[in-house]
């Protein structure tokens, strides 16, 4: 008897959708001044677990039959869910309602690509930008979209197809095509994977966030077609749901629209004011500014400007950059890089994405800029599944040396072909400067004039030699003249 092989999983917050119906009739009994202190304490309980410090807290108007709104939470541990889940009952408004359903899972992450197998057997570092997107996976956000799809799930087990039967790289082959058709939908709609095997009745539970509803049902209509799904998958009820915040709780129960128009008031007593309104309580996207505690590389820019050199900011100045190198054909690359940014572009925090060539042997690089750290976590896991990715700019760079990148070389049209020449000249003497090892002028195949120069030393020493040197002021001064902007870099130590 063969035993087939388990992914690797990590696990990270526990989910509880919890799933309510109101009892109309008993709402419509009740007395005014009941149902405004009733109004009242769900308003409370819901915005005063809205933001903690670890997790999330969100509540949806429920379509159909099945529930009338659900409250989905996620915290580090099962023993908070379930004070939670009594806290909300323990409220008068809550006597109001009967929890026709629930469910309990935990957010998952598993190992069946070969970059996620790297990572569950230690051999990413926990900086890196795939580490940093799995945790996103594991500790996610609720984003700040319209729209929420839930179903439970399960894989099949019958004797023509029986999930488990299959070797497990059958199985990786299934996810993988899986999940390209996900990576199509990017921007889009936003998922959670939550594990419940041992936890509740099905193997998983799939929470999908959208700002236009035909986006999840176009997903899961092509992936239906997709073998993982066609032979091997199993639903449970599906829930569509429409966020509100807590102090619209009034105008659901007055069966007035909502989200209600900001400054509406309900004439319910003291719940149609409670509340800061929408933004007290930012439930992100990947949009707010998550700086890192720590700036490793400040010593570094700290020594430039003791120079006179600028030396930026680590991650872009007032951006994040994600830079990786894929061997893969440039045009190849490039459709799939089209496909990827038309769904960035539904954020905000997208600032740009491009494929940067070289005229001579460097890899092709593909830079994706954001406004936050989050974001470019996120959009690291898309770019990383991109055709013939070698490595991640910072990620896997001998650890013996040391490297620069300068982003935003945005020359001046007519003064392009100088600031090549110039490229040109610098390479002469950095060639011949101790501790240099290479030096590759990168270019956007969009727009010619966009441009980041990327270097890598023997020692950081060796760099800061050159950035002291009259070669680099000379080159510093004359830049002025053909550069539309000033130059942004990132230190890859």
């Amino acid at each position: 008897m063969q035993r087939r092989e388990p992914p690797l999983t990590e696990e990270g917050w526990y989910a509880l959708h919890d799933f309510r119906t109101v009892d109309w009739d008993a709402w419509r009994d009740a007395p005014e001044r009941t149902r405004e202190r009733a109004v009242g304490e769900g308003i409370a309980f819901l915005d005063t677990h809205s933001d903690p410090e670890t997790g999330g807290t969100a509540v949806y108007t429920v379509l159909g039959h099945k529930a009338d709104l659900v409250v989905l939470h996620l915290r580090p541990t099962l023993d908070e869910l379930d004070q939670l889940e009594r806290g909300f009952e323990s409220t008068e408004f809550a006597g109001f309602t009967e929890q026709t359903s629930s469910y309990i899972s935990v957010t998952e992450a598993s190992g069946y690509t070969e970059r996620a197998r790297e990572y569950f057997e230690g051999e990413v570092d926990d900086d890196s930008g795939l580490a940093q997107y799995i945790q996103s996976r594991l500790h996610p956000e609720i984003p700040d979209m319209d729209y929420l799809s839930f179903y439970p799930m399960s894989k099949r087990r019958t004797a023509e197809d029986n999930w488990y039967d299959l070797p497990f790289e059958d199985r990786a082959e299934h996810m993988a095509s899986h999940g390209d058709i996900g990576r199509d939908y990017g921007g889009k709609v936003q998922q959670m994977i939550t594990g419940s095997v041992g936890l509740d009745d099905h193997e998983w539970g799939v929470t999908l966030w959208a700002d236009d509803m035909t986006d999840v049902k176009d997903l899961l209509y092509e992936m239906r077609f997709d073998p993982s799904t066609s032979r091997f998958a199993e639903f449970g009820q599906f829930y569509t749901g429409r966020r509100f915040e807590p102090r619209d709780l009034p105008a659901f129960m007055a069966g007035e629209a909502v989200p209600a128009e900001e400054g509406d008031a309900h004439g319910h007593g003291e719940g149609g004011h409670h509340g800061d309104g929408e933004g007290g309580h930012h439930h992100g996207d990947g949009d707010e500014d998550e700086r890192p505690a720590t700036d490793h590389g400040a010593d570094v820019r700290s020594a430039l400007e003791e120079e006179g050199v600028y030396g930026g900011q680590p991650h872009g100045e007032d951006v994040y950059a994600v830079v990786l190198y894929s061997d893969a054909d440039p045009d190849e690359l490039f459709d799939e890089v089209e496909g990827l940014r038309s769904n960035f572009e539904h954020y905000d925090s997208h600032v740009k994405t491009a494929v940067y060539q070289s005229d001579g042997d460097a890899p092709t690089a593909v830079a994706s800029v954001w406004e936050t750290q989050s974001a470019a976590d996120t959009a690291s896991g898309f770019l990383s599944d991109l055709p013939g990715i070698v490595r991640q700019a910072g990620d896997d760079a001998a650890a013996d040396t040391w490297g620069t990148m300068g982003m935003f070389y945005a020359t001046k049209p007519e003064k392009r072909t100088d600031f090549v020449e110039k490229f040109e000249t610098v390479g002469n003497v950095l060639a011949d400067m101790d501790g240099h090892i290479t030096t590759d002028l990168l270019a956007n195949r969009e727009d010619e004039n966009d441009m980041f120069i990327a270097s890598r030393w023997e020692s950081q020493d060796d760099a800061m030699a050159f950035f002291r040197s009259d070669a680099f002021s000379d080159t510093v001064d004359w830049g002025r003249d053909v550069l539309a902007d000033r130059p942004r870099h990132v230190f890859l130590a």
